[in-house]
């Protein structure tokens, strides 16, 4: 199939015609955008389309592009994502780029769900109390980059930085790793992605690489899903979140 065929299938069955829609005010740029999201990116790669939906939701959530974020929530509950991973992967991004953030990006989601007739709020999906959050997020953190790494860390922590590994483990992963519907490959691929679209995070990007392969995704699956990111945060950080891979 041509590009331009291409590009006109996905934009209506992913985007509903709207890909990049901007009322005929610049029709040359709206081409070249639709031509590279819907006739290039859009069905490039082995993920599946809820997967591709959600790490472009991850994307435009990590860069603060929040004008079209409730459209492109519509278009993952088109690819067959459910509320309940839109929500989660949204929720995902928060230690990674900041709880306010994250309510901004909420704030359109909710509003695309509320257009969709989906009730809010969402099912609770947390599986800690205030008693265990610490403890099971540890235990997630041991589970992806080793017990080993993870008590040497915490140990070699200077004493005015303990507070700061104590967060990490109750919190990032605690509060949001062990939350329900989504699995931790597809957690720690939406870390990954979230991370590479903040730039300037490669030793995080890096070691968030390494952390995807150990729970099960591959090279592949990282490439792939970066591409997803790269309509939104362009070939720079894209090129550098692939040389953190390699």
């Amino acid at each position: 199939m041509k590009r331009t065929k291409r590009t006109e299938k996905n934009n209506r069955i992913w985007y509903r015609g709207q890909a990049f829609s901007d009322h005929g005010c610049d029709p040359e740029f709206q081409e070249i955008a639709q031509g590279f999201l819907c006739g290039d990116v859009t069905e490039h790669g082995a993920l599946s389309d809820p997967q591709k939906a959600l790490i472009r939701l991850t994307a435009l959530t990590a860069t603060q592009t929040w004008k079209p974020l409730a459209r492109y929530t519509l278009s993952a509950l088109d690819a067959g994502a459910a509320p309940e991973q839109i929500k989660e992967t949204i929720y995902q991004c928060a230690p990674y780029i900041g709880f306010e953030k994250v309510q901004c990006a909420l704030d359109e989601v909710n509003q695309a769900f509320q257009s969709a007739g989906i009730p809010c709020p969402p099912a609770n999906q947390s599986t800690v109390s205030e008693e265990t959050r610490f403890e099971k997020g540890h235990a997630v953190q041991q589970k992806i980059f080793g017990a080993d790494t993870i008590n040497a860390m915490r140990a070699n922590a200077p004493a005015e930085l303990k507070h700061i590994q104590d967060y990490l483990s109750a919190c990032c992963f605690g509060d949001f790793y062990t939350r329900g519907t989504l699995d931790l490959k597809m957690r720690e691929l939406i870390t990954f992605c979230a991370i590479c679209c903040l730039g300037g995070c490669e030793p995080q990007a890096k070691a968030h690489a390494g952390a995807n392969l150990s729970v099960g995704n591959t090279r592949e699956t990282l490439i792939d899903a970066l591409t997803q990111c790269l309509p939104f945060i362009g070939f720079p950080r894209t090129l550098n979140a692939l040389t953190c891979l390699e």
